[in-house]
Order: structure tokens, then C-alpha cells, then sequence
């Protein structure tokens, strides 16, 4: 397949907000894809490297060959080509993969040339991408949409999917499913304002405490576990005291869905900082587990007894759960039969308000009888926090002044928009200790891509939770909207950029104040 091709299709999606358009769009291109070229170019659609970071500073990309007449790169070539950009490491390294871009570029024609900066950037980006994928592979395939969407889900990812289908047809579907060492993408919470809220849209449900850590996934096959994160990154070395507590449980074969964190003397939780460090530390850690342990806590059972729960009811898998595992392992939780009894919501309310005192940051609302949407932000989780928070993107950050002379101070904040670009929503320097602006001051200069001396832009990659008193409408900014009093209140370094909120989120809390 030609990469000028895959530029093509992917200027076309984003330039269309039409969903019937952009499946049509897709669904055309995978019946032109070749089951070899799919991971690749699934990935450049996307906006994603398969090699991941290349070490490339923008100064490599201002100054690029003439570009080529016509298009000639395949997707293969361009890949192979970016591996060895990648691979250069060492004394010289950077003359090597400068001579290896001018290489490329002088191959590539000028849209392919404009494309390419914006990968190797991360300036491409196609975050509502995999749910029209999905629906585009169907189309392409003649397989049924929903079936696309769960091997997708048990897969944890689009490309396989698209491999297997391309290659075979709809019945390689059947050869993905819920398989023990295999993790799959969490089941996500949407947002509500308040408990009685949640409680009157779940209907019977359970109130959970919801825990400020980080979320794993934890597989046990006999003797065997691994531990994986949110984006489905195995942590099991970084995490000893976990995976002795999960092989101490009577059961053999079971998935389980929980957080692990970090908690002080009087069983409070530690800065989520201080967990997500802990957990992302890669030396020495039987130390570092002796100086600062983590506790894990379930509140959801995948698989177990060579089952897969997926499709039970909540209410079932939490009985199983049950049987599973002891109270101490298992989130503290509340339950609403009726959610028409007042005194049934009071003891809601009450049990919110010992969860905050605890030093949690919330709830989470969940319906008996949903199922587990694995990879979604279901309509039967519900969460609800006492303050508003945003998950957004850094677009870009300004130098500091004064006595933060030398210091990227001023955060410049956006949020997803439905065809995946970020829309910018305002700027805050607000909340950051002293600690916390060294940290971001080196991190974002690790993906800075310009500097104009005064503003310094970002890779959107890095995710921040925003603290905020309201949404108003702004015509400063491109979205109409902006946040009032924004503060930080930490990184999500465990968010991908499109895990971050969407404008439509912020849309429908200013719709509602």
C-alpha cells in the first residue's frame, strides 16, 4: 500500500464530522489494505508511531530534501525507514538519523512530507478513530459491527482485529476471547453531579468507594500473574506485594479489576503522585516496595472458574467477587434496592460523605444489571466526585516570569474534539507547588516542538486534571467556551491524550449550569 494513500484517507476523515462518511471512507480503504500493511497503517491513521518516541527534535524537521514528483513510498518502506531513525543510538546518532529523514523526505512528495512531520510530531490525531474503524471493517468485511466491536475489545486493539479479518474473513472473529494473560481494555465511568443523580439514571445499584490510584488488571493462571495497567502495560515486576496477595487467594484462574495504592500509617491514601511513582519506579524495587508498599483493591471479577463473566449482570459478578476474595480485598461499597426509598438514597449520601472523609476521591454509581463494557465509558457506571475536574491536554506552555523566571509556567489546556484534534479551552498556572513546575518544566520541554521564546508548543500528549468552579461561554477561544478558575491538581501520566475529556463534555456542563 502507497503511504500517499493513507495521508489521503486520513486528511479525508478528519476533514469530515459526518460518522456514515467516515466509516464509508474507512470501510473503502481496508478493502484496499493488505492484511501485511493493516498494523502500519491502522497505526499512522491513528497518528501513532509503532516505533513510539524517535528521539527527533523539531529542529530535524524544519530543514527536509525537496520532496519527491510522485508518490512512490509503500507503508512498508516509510515504517522500515522510521525503525532505523529509531534504532540510531550512540556517538553520532543524531547526524545518523538526520541523513536518514532527508532520506526519507527526498522520497516522499510534499503532502506525504506534511504528513510525516505531523507523526513524527504527534501533530496527527485521530482520537474518535477506532470506533469508525470498527464500523469500517465491518463494512469492508461483511461482518457484523457488533461482533467487530467485542473482538476489538478482547483484543485491546484494532490492529489484530483488522489483521485476522482481511486475512480470513469474518469467522477469524471467533478466535478472539477472554483469555487468561491477555488483558483487555477497562470498563470506564461517565460523570454525574451527584449521587441521587447517579442513583435515579443506574436505577438498583451499588455505591463504591472510587479510589485515587492507579487501575490494574490482574490475571492468575496457577501459579502464574501479571499485572497490567489501564493502557495495558504489564507491571507485574513493579509490584511484588501485589502479586503474592493474589497468589495467597484460595482461587486458581480468575481476572480480576481493581486500584492499587499507596496508603499513610492511618490507612489514608498517599498523593496519587507519590502511588503512580511508586508504581512507574523501575530500580531497585524490593526496595522501593519495602519503603513505600501498595494495596490492591477489587471491585470487579472478569473472569473466573473457567468463565467469562463479561456479559453477567454487575449484581452476579459482584457475588462472585464475593467468593473470590476477603473483605479487605474488595472496595467498600453500599447498596440501593430501591431507588425511590428516601431512606435508601440518605444512606447513599451518607456513605459518599465517609468515603470523602476517608480521604477518597469519590463514588462510583453501578447498575445491578449492567454488563461490563470493556474499552467503553458505559451508561451504567456513574461517577461522582465533589468538585469538577477535566481531564485535559497540554497544547502548549508559556515561560514563567518573576520568581518563576526560567520555569514552563502558564499551561495552555484543550480538550478532545470529535474528530480528534484538541480544542483549547484556556490557560492556568494555578496550583502548581514548586515541585510540581521543576517536574513539568522538564517534561515538557521533553516534548516541545517549537519555542518562540515566550510560548513554548507541545506534543498533545500529556494529560492534566483541571479543577474548576464553571464553564462560561468565551469568544477568546476557538470553542466558544473557557473555565473559570482552573487549578491543577496533578498529571494523569496514566491517560493517554485519548482517554482525555471531550468538547462535548465540557459542552454539556456549561448547557447544564
Amino acid at each position: 500500500m502507497l503511504f500517499a494513500d493513507v495521508a489521503r484517507v486520513s486528511r479525508e476523515v478528519a476533514a469530515t464530522s459526518a460518522r456514515s462518511r467516515k466509516t464509508a471512507l474507512l470501510a473503502e480503504f481496508f478493502r484496499a489494505t493488505g492484511p501485511q500493511d493493516v498494523p502500519i497503517a491502522i497505526a499512522y491513521l491513528a497518528g501513532r508511531l509503532p516505533q513510539g518516541r524517535l528521539g527527533v527534535g523539531w529542529a530535524a524537521l524544519r530543514d527536509r530534501a525537496s520532496p519527491a514528483p510522485e508518490p512512490a513510498l509503500t507503508v512498508t518502506e516509510v515504517d522500515a525507514a522510521l525503525t532505523a531513525v529509531g534504532a540510531a543510538v550512540g556517538p553520532g546518532s543524531q547526524g545518523v538519523r538526520r541523513t536518514l529523514l532527508q532520506d526519507l523526505f527526498g522520497a516522499a512528495t510534499a503532502p506525504e512530507q506534511e504528513y510525516l512531520i505531523g507523526l513524527i510530531s504527534g501533530e496527527v490525531r485521530q482520537g474518535a478513530l477506532d470506533a469508525a474503524a470498527a464500523e469500517g471493517l465491518a463494512a469492508a468485511t461483511g461482518a457484523a459491527p457488533a461482533d467487530v466491536r467485542r473482538a476489538v475489545m478482547l483484543a485491546g486493539a484494532l490492529d489484530p482485529v483488522a489483521q485476522a479479518l482481511l486475512a480470513r474473513g469474518p469467522e477469524a472473529l471467533a478466535g478472539f476471547s477472554l483469555t487468561l494473560g491477555q488483558p483487555v481494555l477497562p470498563m470506564l465511568a461517565s460523570s454525574a453531579g451527584s449521587v441521587a443523580e447517579a442513583v435515579a439514571k443506574a436505577g438498583a445499584c451499588a455505591v463504591e468507594e472510587k479510589l485515587d490510584g492507579i487501575r490494574v488488571q490482574v490475571h492468575r493462571d496457577g501459579t502464574a500473574v501479571r499485572i497490567f495497567t489501564r493502557t495495558l502495560d504489564d507491571v507485574t515486576a513493579r509490584l511484588p506485594e501485589v502479586a503474592a496477595a493474589v497468589l495467597a487467594l484460595d482461587g486458581e484462574r480468575f481476572i480480576l479489576d481493581g486500584e492499587v495504592l499507596a496508603l499513610d500509617r492511618d490507612g489514608r491514601p498517599r498523593p496519587f503522585q507519590e502511588t503512580a511513582g511508586r508504581v512507574g519506579s523501575r530500580v531497585d524495587v524490593a526496595a522501593a516496595a519495602r519503603a513505600m508498599p501498595v494495596s490492591a483493591v477489587f471491585f470487579d471479577v472478569l473472569y473466573a472458574d473457567g468463565r467469562d463473566l463479561l456479559d453477567l449482570p454487575y449484581g452476579e459478578r459482584h457475588q462472585v467477587l464475593e467468593r473470590l476474595l476477603p473483605d479487605e480485598l474488595r472496595v467498600r461499597r453500599a447498596t440501593v434496592a430501591d431507588p425511590a426509598d428516601e431512606a435508601e438514597l440518605r444512606a447513599a449520601d451518607d456513605f459518599f460523605a465517609r468515603t470523602l472523609r476517608r480521604g477518597h476521591e469519590g463514588v462510583v454509581v453501578k447498575a445491578a444489571g449492567g454488563p461490563y463494557a470493556a474499552g467503553r465509558r458505559g451508561a451504567s457506571w456513574l461517577k461522582v466526585k465533589p468538585v469538577h475536574t477535566l481531564d485535559l491536554v497540554v497544547l502548549a506552555v508559556e515561560w514563567g516570569h518573576g520568581r518563576r523566571t526560567g520555569k514552563l509556567s502558564n499551561l495552555h489546556l484543550g480538550a478532545r474534539d470529535e474528530d480528534g484534534s484538541f480544542v483549547m479551552l484556556g490557560k492556568t498556572f494555578k496550583g502548581l507547588t514548586d515541585a510540581l513546575l521543576d517536574w513539568q518544566t522538564e517534561r515538557l520541554r521533553s516534548i516541545a516542538v517549537s519555542d518562540d521564546g515566550h510560548v513554548v508548543t507541545v506534543r498533545p500528549e500529556l494529560v492534566v486534571e483541571i479543577a474548576y468552579d464553571g464553564v462560561q461561554a468565551s469568544t477568546r477561544y476557538p470553542g466558544g467556551l473557557t473555565l473559570r478558575f482552573a487549578r491543577v491538581l496533578r498529571y494523569r501520566e496514566d491517560k493517554t491524550a485519548e482517554q482525555a475529556d471531550t468538547v462535548a463534555t465540557v459542552r454539556a456542563a456549561h448547557d447544564g449550569e
